[in-house]
């Protein structure tokens, strides 16, 4: 029940980054930028399972809005980006309108537009935005503000994710971005692809990595935030781990239990001596007697996991308290890998509990004086 409940949130937190993240993500090998042709653009839309692509330029800039500012990462999309993401649907307040290079719009996460105090809408309308990026190419003049570019915006909308995108990022058009930055017609950040739902994500990548060699790097959705996707990983193992360091101890329980039975039971084990039984014999007898309570006891346990987590997905009985959270109730997956893994576990463990007490009732000497 336990790994169900972790299931169900890694897959809301799968989600949320899946809004943000495409399937693929094409960046250069070195340095910020890299050129990608015409021709390669329409090798890439040809490659089988490629369902569409989005061309970025990206940079760190300063958002003012009147006397408030803060550092966010400018992201020039093209017309396709609500195509391959799902930023497009997560707009809390305005429009996601990125507008024209001459007249940019400008869509800013929940974080950043508390941070600069910005509005898409309401009684104040539109915030008029100033940003200031760097110039790509820096200016040989000792003036510093030569290799700086100013331009303006309105806010046209305002985007609720995650926590991480919320508080960094501003969507504008890509032409507003390559004209401040200096970027040449074919340069780009990175070229972001969105493939069809039975695409094989390795299968893919291999092909657009031998497609466009060595000067780019081809990233996985996974491969774009790998720290999350195994911080993931490594807290379920935790969890797992530590639900059965409980098992462990409960299994004391068995063992003490079984040990009494092995000691009521001398006199009739002496007695199973005395008509041939042989010490394996006896083993066989407490090891069954201790994974029959295992299979039971494990049964019992996921039967009841499963009846629980099936009521939570339909009736959502169990809720999250705070009022905060995204969802008003725990999410809740069902996975059979989870269902082999736990009754695996438990069986092992009631198989060395039960091993202990009963090589004692195996070695112990045939005696059947004082009966």
């Amino acid at each position: 029940m336990v790994l169900s409940v972790f299931n169900g949130f890694e897959d809301l937190v799968k989600s949320l980054y899946a809004s943000f993240y495409t399937d693929i993500k094409v960046i250069p090998a070195k340095g910020k930028t890299c050129i990608l042709t015409a021709e390669q653009l329409k090798q890439l839309q040809q490659q089988p399972g490629v369902k569409g692509i989005c061309l970025i330029a990206e940079e760190k800039a300063l958002l003012k809005n009147g006397d408030e500012q803060t550092f966010v990462y400018l992201k020039g999309v093209d017309d396709n980006y609500t195509k391959v993401t799902g930023v497009g649907d997560k707009i809390i307040d305005g429009v996601f309108n990125t507008g024209t290079t001459d007249d940019p719009g400008i869509i800013v996460g929940q974080g950043v537009s508390t941070a600069a105090s910005i509005s898409a809408s309401g009684p104040d309308g539109m915030s008029k935005l100033t940003i200031i990026l760097p110039k790509l190419k820096i200016s040989a003049s000792p003036d510093p503000l030569q290799s700086i570019s100013e331009g303006s915006g309105k806010a046209t909308g305002i985007f609720a994710i995650q926590q991480d995108f919320d508080t960094k990022y501003a969507i504008t058009n890509i032409g507003f971005v390559k004209q401040q930055m200096g970027f040449a017609d074919d340069e780009y950040s990175a070229a972001e692809i969105k493939l069809d739902s039975t695409a094989d994500l390795k299968v893919i990548q291999l092909q657009l990595t031998k497609l466009l060699g060595n000067n780019y790097t081809v990233q996985t959705k996974y491969q774009q935030n790998t720290s999350l996707y195994n911080t993931m990983k490594l807290e379920k193992w935790f969890i797992y781990a530590v639900l059965t360091l409980i098992l462990i101890i409960a299994a004391f329980n068995m063992v003490s239990a079984l040990t009494m039975l092995v000691l009521e039971k001398k006199k009739d084990i002496s007695i199973l001596q005395s008509m041939g039984a042989n010490n394996t014999s006896i083993l066989k007898i407490f090891l069954s007697e201790g994974l029959l309570l295992g299979v039971l006891g494990s049964a019992a346990g996921i039967l009841l996991a499963t009846i629980i987590c099936l009521f939570q997905l339909k009736y959502k009985l169990i809720k999250l308290q705070g009022g905060s959270f995204l969802i008003d109730y725990f999410p809740v997956k069902l996975q059979a890998t989870d269902f082999i893994l736990v009754a695996s576990t438990a069986l092992l463990i009631a198989f060395i509990a039960s091993l202990i007490p009963a090589s004692k009732a195996a070695k112990q000497a045939f005696e059947l004086r004082g009966s």
